[in-house]
């Protein structure tokens, strides 16, 4: 009976060989969450130099989400992020007393992410 089997394994092992990258597994999560879209925002002053420290506030015009960050050493910031939501986001920056004029930024969302547009926003404090 063992010898009337040994046709039926090595077919088994062949059709096996002949599989094109192994075995198929579905991963489990959501691959829409490998990482978040940032908005880059970049702080000067009145003469142009990049801003340490200032705050950047942006803030979902219609739901009133606000993610609130500070710019680094070279006056950027990259922690706006998708998570404001869908709709118009109005970005302003703070640093001692000065105050930059509001930019906007329009983010709009697809099955897994939200894009800015535009992606880049500069903002120029004033006295």
């Amino acid at each position: 009976m063992l010898r009337a089997r040994q046709p039926l394994l090595f077919l088994g092992l062949a059709l096996l060989a002949s599989c094109d990258g192994g075995v198929r597994v579905q991963r489990q999560g959501d691959p829409c969450t490998d990482s978040l879209v940032t908005l880059r925002v970049e702080v000067l002053d009145a003469q142009g130099a990049t801003v340490k420290d200032a705050t950047v506030t942006a803030t979902n015009v219609d739901t009133g989400h606000t993610i609130t960050s500070t710019t680094s050493d070279r006056g950027v910031t990259t922690a706006v992020n998708e998570d404001i939501g869908e709709g118009t986001v109005r970005l302003t920056a703070t640093a001692g007393s000065k105050v930059s004029a509001p930019a906007e930024v329009h983010w709009t969302c697809d099955d897994c992410h939200c894009h800015p547009e535009p992606a880049t926003v500069q903002l120029q404090l004033h006295p």
